[in-house]
């Protein structure tokens, strides 16, 4: 009998390769995600150093140059937080769109499975059938060979 071969191997390994694409893919976005985050969070404790140093300042003797840097520094903080905020979220929303072609690809991949396996399982029966037509015929043979 002849040797299995899958007829669509080639898909299957292309749907293998697309999943492991995927999976790069979506390591990166998470990974994004996590730079953004840990900078939104870096950027968040300057701010709230900035404030601490102005309750601070305004405890002391008053410097208002000092409070006015102080003051802005603030103001720019706000307003990086709220752009890292934006980048978290692009971020994020990237991340789910990585995860969403992941999973597309991984159901791909075992649907190709699947095909493979179910030839491999037609393959054998065929296999089967023929072994066991062989063994039927040799057993014939030798039944008419008792009865000559």
């Amino acid at each position: 009998m002849k040797k299995f071969r899958y007829s669509m191997e080639n898909v299957l390994k292309l749907k293998i390769q697309l999943e492991e694409q995927a999976k790069l893919a979506y390591a990166r976005a998470r990974s994004r995600l996590t730079a953004e985050e840990e900078k939104l969070t870096s950027l968040e404790d300057k701010k709230a150093s900035y404030e601490q140093e102005m309750r601070q300042a305004g405890n002391e003797k008053l410097d208002i140059i000092k409070l006015r840097q102080l003051s802005q520094a603030i103001d720019i903080m706000k307003e990086k937080v709220e752009q890292q905020k934006i980048a978290v979220k692009t971020a994020a929303q990237n991340l789910e769109i990585a995860k969403v072609r992941l999973n597309n690809a991984m159901i791909e991949r075992k649907t190709q499975e699947k095909l493979k396996e179910k030839a491999w399982l037609e393959y054998l029966a065929e296999f089967n059938a023929e072994e066991q037509k062989e063994i039927d015929e040799h057993n014939s043979f030798k039944y008419n060979d008792l009865l000559l």
